[in-house]
C-alpha cells in the first residue's frame, strides 16, 4: 500500500530518454533480426507450446482482439506502439477499423510508414509524442491498448486518467504488463536497471486494480510466465545465429567498438529474463491483462448498463 500512495505522487514517467535509448531509439535491423517477423518486442502466447515464434506472435495479437471485441466501425489506439506488431496487424485484419499507433521513437514512426505504404494500408496513422504531455482529443476513440508501456511509468492515476479523456463512454482499455505476482517494485540499481531497464518498475498482478478512478476494471486474466519465458529463448536463438546480420546494425547503433559487447549484453538479458521467468513454473513472474472500461455517467444516471 505504501507503494500505490508513492507512486500517485510522482510524475507519470521519467528517464524516457534512458528508455529510448536502452530500448526503442535503435537501429530497427537488431530488432527485425532478433524478434519474430512481426517485431512484436513484448510477450508471445504459446498455448500448445510448440508454436513457432512468428504463430506465437499472432496467437498473442488475436487474443488482444478478442479481449477487446475489435471490429470494423471502431477507432482504436495502441499507446506505446512499437514497431508496429499490433497496428500493422489490426489495420490489416480489419480494414474497416481507424488504427492510431503512438510511438515516442523517430525509428519506429520510420519503419511502421514504410511498411505500411507497401501493404496499402490506408486506416493506419502513427503519432509520435512523448505520453507524458501528449493529449489525445478528448471522447474519441472506442478501444485502446497498452503492450509493455506501464512497466516505464509511475504515476499509473495520471495515466489513466488520460486514458480515460482520450476514450469514450463505454471505450475500453487492455493492458498487457509483465509482473509478480504478488509484490510490486522499482528497478533502482544493478545491471538491468543500468542497461535495458533505468527508471522502470516491475508492478505486482493487481497494481492497476488501485487505480480505478476514472476508468473501471472488467476483467483480468493471469498468463502464465512460461509464455514469457518460451519467447526470450526465441529471442535468444535468433541473436545468436544471426549475429553477423545484426553487427551492422549494433555498430549504426552503439558504435564500433560496442557492438559485440552489445551483442553480449543482448543475450544476457534474454538469458536473465528467461530464467526469471519460469522460476516456480512460470507462477511467481508473470503477465497481466487487466481490461478497463470508461463509465458513460449519463447512463449511469439514468440507471442504465453499457451493453
Amino acid at each position: 500500500m505504501n507503494f500505490f500512495e508513492t507512486v500517485r505522487h510522482q510524475p507519470i514517467a521519467f528517464e524516457t530518454d534512458a528508455a529510448n535509448r536502452q530500448n526503442y531509439e535503435i537501429a530497427t535491423g537488431i530488432m527485425a533480426n532478433m524478434l519474430g517477423p512481426r517485431i512484436k518486442y513484448s510477450c508471445s502466447y504459446y498455448p500448445t507450446g510448440n508454436e513457432s515464434l512468428g504463430e506465437a506472435e499472432e496467437k498473442m495479437l488475436d487474443l488482444y482482439i478478442e479481449r477487446l471485441g475489435l471490429e470494423a466501425g471502431m477507432r482504436f489506439l495502441d499507446l506505446g506502439c512499437g514497431w508496429g506488431a499490433a497496428v500493422l496487424y489490426f489495420a490489416e485484419k480489419i480494414p474497416g477499423m481507424e488504427v492510431v499507433g503512438f510511438s515516442n521513437s523517430r525509428t519506429q514512426k520510420e519503419y511502421i510508414d514504410a511498411r505500411a505504404y507497401e501493404l496499402g494500408l490506408v486506416n493506419l496513422r502513427i503519432i509520435t509524442g512523448n505520453c507524458t504531455d501528449y493529449e489525445f482529443e478528448p471522447d474519441y476513440f472506442d478501444r485502446a491498448l497498452s503492450v509493455e508501456l506501464f512497466e516505464h511509468m509511475k504515476n499509473y492515476e495520471g495515466l489513466m486518467a488520460k486514458m480515460s479523456r482520450a476514450l469514450r463512454p463505454g471505450g475500453q482499455l487492455l493492458v498487457h504488463h509483465f509482473c509478480h505476482r504478488t509484490t510490486p517494485y522499482h528497478y533502482e540499481d544493478g545491471w538491468m536497471a543500468r542497461t535495458f531497464f533505468t527508471g522502470g518498475t516491475m508492478p505486482s498482478s493487481d497494481l492497476l486494480l488501485y487505480f480505478q478512478k476514472d476508468l473501471v476494471i472488467k476483467k483480468h486474466w493471469w498468463i502464465n510466465g512460461y509464455h514469457y519465458s518460451k519467447s526470450l529463448e526465441h529471442w535468444l536463438e535468433n541473436t545468436m545465429a544471426r549475429r553477423e546480420r545484426m553487427m551492422p546494425h549494433l555498430v549504426e547503433t552503439y558504435g564500433e567498438e560496442m557492438a559485440v559487447v552489445w551483442h553480449n549484453r543482448w543475450q544476457i538479458f534474454h538469458l536473465a529474463s528467461s530464467e526469471m521467468f519460469k522460476t516456480d513454473g512460470g507462477d511467481t513472474w508473470g503477465v497481466t491483462h487487466a481490461l478497463f472500461e470508461k463509465p458513460d455517467m449519463e447512463m449511469q444516471a439514468l440507471g442504465l448498463q453499457i451493453v
